[in-house]
């Protein structure tokens, strides 16, 4: 199954929301706050996103 860069990011969101869920640190939902898309599809830290990006720039070149 291929996914597109945002299904990805959402799949990679809901797999750490789970973890919250587990854990309840607030360190970690600190972090995943960062995350966060917003209703108009931004991020609510835009150099996360950006680091996202990167990094599948980076597992594509090593693919």
């Amino acid at each position: 199954m291929k996914l597109s860069e945002i299904e990805a990011y959402k799949a990679m969101m809901k797999f750490l929301e789970k973890h919250y869920e587990r854990t309840q640190s607030d360190d970690f939902g600190d972090f995943l706050s960062g995350l966060l898309l917003l209703e108009d599809g931004s991020s609510a830290d835009p150099a996360a996103l950006e680091e996202w990006y990167e990094c599948i720039k980076e597992v594509n070149k090593a693919n």
